[in-house]
């Protein structure tokens, strides 16, 4: 940062420094690790981040969760949701689906089936049949 821990993080502000979108990301998990909140929400984290900071955030998340606090996490890419306890599932703003991750993943405890297709169409971009 242009003036070290002195630099003013806030867009439209003289003397502002305008970060990216991933750096944003990544000063929010740390800020919530700070704070140590009951509850965080995280609304797409890593949206803007590559592979790598993806796996350190999501790592931040999970030890938050572990040490007690309650993670509220919205996202589209449903891999990230594999360790949840629970997971609800939207469509067009309703929820569709909830349960955990083994029990959406199963034909027998969710029959519709929208997370585990949704799911294997973003799996089948990295893993093609």
């Amino acid at each position: 940062m242009p003036r070290g821990l002195d630099t003013l993080l806030a867009r439209g502000y003289k003397g502002g420094h305008n970060l990216s979108g991933g750096q944003w990301q990544k000063l929010a998990i740390a800020r919530a690790r700070y704070r140590a909140g009951d509850i965080l929400i995280v609304d797409e984290p890593t949206a803007s981040l590559d592979a790598e900071s993806e796996e350190d955030v999501f790592t931040k998340i999970r030890n938050l969760a572990a040490a007690g606090q309650t993670i509220v996490l919205i996202t589209h890419r449903l891999h990230s949701v594999r360790q949840a306890d629970l997971i609800y599932y939207l469509d067009h703003g309703q929820v569709t689906e909830y349960g955990s991750f083994a029990g959406l993943m199963s034909p027998d405890v969710a029959p519709a089936g929208r997370f585990r297709a949704m799911y294997d169409l973003q799996r089948r971009q990295f893993h093609p049949a």
